[in-house]
């Protein structure tokens, strides 16, 4: 019997399993997909919210305070993106000023700092390119912008560093109590646990149920969005947001934190857990909403779309802790905006509360750093000229939209956790990410992962199995097994 088994290894799983790894627990993360990454924090506005608009005194808006304070010293820490660009929420009608004073008081009762009000002439001066119809804007400096591939990959590298055991293509089944603990069925076999973490996103509420008898319903709220190309990157500096509904914080308009302009979310509920396509009609709706917000959105400047499902729990707020009739059953469940952000500071007081459950002493020898895969786009001259010495291989550029080199790729694959397929490779190095969307270095990264995997081409996959580029070979004197090419 192992310590503990987390469920699910998105950013709320990776994080939590990060801060356990700070005790001596034996602790296992199983996860479905054949990455870390997978789910809802692969598709997401990856924004670092201030935290003027959850509502006080919920887990929310206490985590959200607690996360974006964190955030940038865990990036030091663990070397992913991070920037601190401020955000703007703008108010198109007179008769709304209300609702932005009453954020602005929310936000400083939840412990936001330096947030203000500005009027038009202020706000144009400080965003040239905002919308002749906003009349004033609520202004938070504290805001930011994060790669969450970056944070999430980075906790996982850093948890596995610490002694975490990843089990990939492990897919629950089922969740069983027993004297001592739990037992957790999956595709690949049985574990035994003292603990159950529960990170499992929006299918987090099937686990919750399987073990206690208060019930949890999660809705998949999809959100779709249009992401453009770096020419455009800056046509703002700051994230965009218009006055929030009950549906969430609405479409924004924000520069990424590598260059890109990202312009969602809808938001839409569905009962199809695994519905991430993209929309006609979802893709109008980003387009026509955010252009209230900036002028001129440019639109021929759309590189790809993309759609992510956030778990919104009826009752509206996170559910973390034990259930009162699953004792050693931990819910990080209802994870939606601002989830990311509280990322940080959800796991730091989940693991507590299981150390102190499991009398776990703290170790002496936890490995706090981790160190980044190598960005020859943003190194300086002598960084790229001692990178290349030390190995050629970063002198060979794969990706052109990125400037991403083979050296780059190959870190990418023999890191703790290395990429395994393509979308490993795209969220690592962005290898893939730019304006031909791997059209063009596909086929060489394929090559490089089969290589440096030691496997057959027709092995390599996107996201894993049954998304492989080859079927076959269509060259006589190549064992390709039997058949013919297709």
């Amino acid at each position: 019997m192992t310590d503990i088994i987390v469920i699910g290894a998105g950013v709320t799983g990776c994080a939590i399993a990060r801060e356990l790894s700070r005790y001596h627990l034996e602790i296992t993360v199983l996860e479905r997909a054949s990455d870390v990454c997978e789910g809802t924090s692969k598709a997401n506005s990856g924004i670092v919210h201030a935290g003027y608009d959850a509502h006080p005194g919920t887990l929310k808006a206490k985590l959200n305070a607690e996360g974006n304070r964190l955030m940038e010293a865990l990036s030091e820490e663990l070397d992913f993106p991070f920037k601190r660009n401020g955000s703007l929420v703008l108010c198109f009608d007179e008769a709304d000023r209300p609702r932005l004073q009453k954020l602005l008081e929310q936000g400083i009762e939840n412990g936001v700092k330096e947030l203000r009000i500005l009027e038009k002439e202020e706000l144009k001066a400080l965003e040239p390119e905002i919308s002749d119809s906003a009349v004033a804007a609520l202004y938070a400096p504290t805001g930011g912008i994060v790669c969450p591939f970056g944070l999430t990959i980075a906790l996982a590298e850093n948890a596995a560093v610490n002694g975490v055991l990843f089990e990939l293509n492990t897919e629950v089944e089922k969740v069983e109590k027993k004297e001592g603990g739990y037992l957790v069925t999956t595709g690949r076999g049985t574990y035994e646990a003292k603990v159950v973490v529960n990170a499992a996103g929006v299918y987090a509420d099937r686990f919750h149920n399987m073990v206690s008898g208060e019930k949890l319903h999660i809705i998949p709220r999809k959100g779709e969005y249009c992401l453009m190309d770096k020419k455009v990157g800056g046509l703002v500096s700051r994230t965009i947001f218009q006055l929030p509904t009950k549906y969430g914080k609405g479409v924004l308009v924000t520069p990424t934190v590598h260059g890109n302009l990202l312009a969602g979310p809808t938001a839409v509920d569905t009962e199809d857990h695994e519905g991430i396509n993209t929309t006609r009609e979802g893709m109008e709706d980003v387009l026509r909403r955010a252009a209230a917000s900036v002028t001129a959105l440019p639109t021929r400047q759309i590189i790809t779309s993309f759609a992510g499902l956030r778990a919104h729990e009826e009752k509206g707020d996170f559910v973390l802790g034990q259930p009162a009739d699953a004792e050693g059953f931990f819910d990080a469940a209802g994870i939606e905006s601002p989830g990311l952000t509280c990322a940080p500071a959800l796991g730091k007081m989940l693991a507590e509360q299981i150390a102190a459950y499991l009398s776990a002493a703290e170790k002496k020898d936890f490995i706090a750093v981790r160190k980044g895969i190598p960005n020859m786009q943003s190194a300086s001259p002598e960084e790229k000229q001692r990178l290349i010495a030390e190995n050629p291989l970063y002198a060979n550029v794969v990706c052109r939209c990125e400037l991403v080199t083979e050296g780059e790729i190959v870190d990418a694959i023999h890191r703790p956790l290395g990429a395994t397929t393509l979308d490993g490779i795209k969220r690592r190095t962005r290898a893939g990410m730019g304006r031909c969307q791997a059209g063009f270095c596909s086929p060489k990264t394929v090559e490089i992962l089969a290589r440096e995997l030691g496997r057959d081409m027709g092995e390599i996959s996107k996201k894993g199995s049954g998304s492989e580029f080859l079927t076959g070979y269509d060259k006589d004197g190549i064992d390709a097994g039997e058949g013919d090419a297709r």
